[in-house]
């Protein structure tokens, strides 16, 4: 069994990967990555460029006899979600990811791996690298800040691509092609606080925690935990019982992220902390119960806290909870001729405690735009309810799958023949650059694929070594076939 990356195949891929787990490359902070993008290109004599966002392109000339084929597109993003568990002491901005193969996957150690989309921005790499390939004229796009705003994607100038075909390389089961997915917008929910001096000095934390996260788009339809929505759910039924006042609550990070943990600071006097626990314990016993299959290690822990004693007022802290009760989160409705896809869901995402303000930061997706507007109308009209005031954003286009592709019926015939067997084509619940790009770019030919890998977005993310290799076989395959 490998011990590490740099002996597992194929080699050059796998060089590529280890060297960007020790290059911080979080959503906004690209630059580091783009710069060895730049530098492998430069050692390589191919021409490399950078735009004012960031975003790195860079050319490769066809092999000869391929001159005249219509040129292809690769393309991912720099960025990568950058989590961690609560107990792990890693700094992002300078820490390299420590990878830890397990049996066939490669796991980060306490942190999100990276290899959304690290494999993929390894492989474009390697082939611009791999001097033995058969390809026609190659175009290597590598986007800035994917998963926080699509900013890259967003912004890319006309002229910027010359290709007529986009591989799209950030998909996570390999033998999927994807060739269509939900677009998406950001709500921001703002909610004025009253405070008071609080009744006791007495602060308590109580910590949500233990969940399993994930992709807000494809792992919506799991079932899974939202830390946010438990702790709402807890001190909601404890406020029957037992006297306490709110402080603070926060939790979540990303907003493409399930929250996994979330935290608030209560003041409570000591003769009722007894009642507090007991109370939460309680509505924990029946969480627990609830969802034992899909959060096993779902759990809460209580302890000292310290802090300005600053508490909401009796009717705010109702309000607060009421309100965080009631915006939606999940699977809002299931594709009606697509089995088994989502067609539009919402993540409550992030919340955060200032002096005056409560924000909330909610998610949320639809392949029908009309559906998409619906949800957000929902979302506005809790906040009327509850005295909040609510900004949109714009957001971004879905990606229509057009099932008479050329280029999807070329792939579909390279698959049988590299696998001798059929690729399943199917549409996404998540977002990824190939609509903003085809809204750029009109009649660009794009469809999306990759190796398998779990849990992104998560410390449980990981990547299967088998599939690695298949997907890049199956890669060199199409730029061979394609420029035939």
């Amino acid at each position: 069994m490998a011990s590490s990356l740099n002996e597992l195949n194929p080699r050059l891929l796998w060089k590529h990967f280890a060297k960007i787990l020790t290059i911080p490359h979080c959503s906004g902070s690209e630059k580091a990555l783009g710069d060895y993008v730049l530098s492998v290109a430069a050692s390589l004599g191919l021409p490399g460029k950078r735009d004012k966002v960031g975003n790195v392109l860079v050319s490769k000339p066809a092999t000869a006899g391929r001159q005249e084929a219509v040129g292809a597109i690769l393309q991912g993003h720099l960025d990568m979600v950058c989590e961690k568990n609560s107990d792990k002491v890693h700094d992002f901005c300078k820490d390299p990811i420590q990878p830890e193969i397990k049996g066939d996957w490669v796991y980060a150690q306490g942190t999100t791996l990276g290899a959304d989309n690290g494999i993929g921005l390894a492989s474009a790499l390697a082939v611009m690298e791999d001097k033995t390939l058969v390809h026609g004229p190659l175009e290597f796009l590598f986007t800035v800040d994917e998963e926080t705003g699509l900013t890259g994607a967003n912004k890319i100038q006309k002229g910027f691509l010359k290709g007529k075909m986009l591989l799209n390389l950030d998909s996570e089961d390999e033998g999927i092609f994807t060739i269509g997915c939900a677009g998406g917008a950001d709500s921001t929910l703002v909610l004025p606080l009253a405070r008071k001096k609080a009744a006791s000095k007495n602060l308590t934390k109580l910590h949500v925690h233990g969940l399993r996260g994930g992709h807000s788009g494809i792992d919506i339809n799991q079932g899974r935990g939202n830390a946010i929505k438990l702790l709402a759910r807890a001190l909601d039924q404890a406020q029957a019982t037992a006297k306490f006042e709110v402080v603070s609550i926060e939790g979540g990070s990303k907003h493409n992220a399930i929250p996994r943990e979330a935290v608030a600071v209560l003041a409570c006097p000591p003769v009722q902390v007894r009642s507090l626990t007991t109370a939460i314990t309680k509505a924990f016993d029946k969480i627990k119960i609830e969802y034992k299959a899909v959060e096993p290690g779902v759990a809460f822990t209580m302890g000292a806290a310290a802090g300005k004693d600053f508490a909401l007022t009796q009717d705010c802290q109702h309000t607060l909870i009421d309100f965080l009760m009631t915006i939606p989160h999940g699977v809002i409705a299931m594709h009606p001729e697509i089995a088994g896809l989502v067609e539009t869901s919402t993540n409550l995402a992030i919340v955060k405690t200032g002096k005056k303000e409560f924000t909330v930061l909610c998610s949320t997706r639809s392949s029908v735009a009309s559906a998409l507007e619906a949800t957000r109308d929902v979302i506005k009209s809790v906040c009327a309810l509850a005295g909040a005031k609510a900004e949109f954003d714009n957001g971004y286009p879905g990606w229509m799958p057009n099932l008479d592709s050329p280029l999807l019926k070329k792939l579909k015939e390279l698959y049988v023949k590299t696998f001798g067997k059929e690729a399943e084509v199917v549409a996404i619940h998540a977002g990824l650059e190939c609509g903003i790009i085809g809204e750029k770019f009109p009649g660009m030919d794009m469809i999306s694929f990759g190796p398998t890998m779990k849990n992104p977005h998560s410390p449980e993310e990981h990547v299967h070594i088998g599939s690695v290799d298949k997907f890049w076989k199956f890669l060199t395959a199409v730029i061979d076939g394609l420029s035939a």
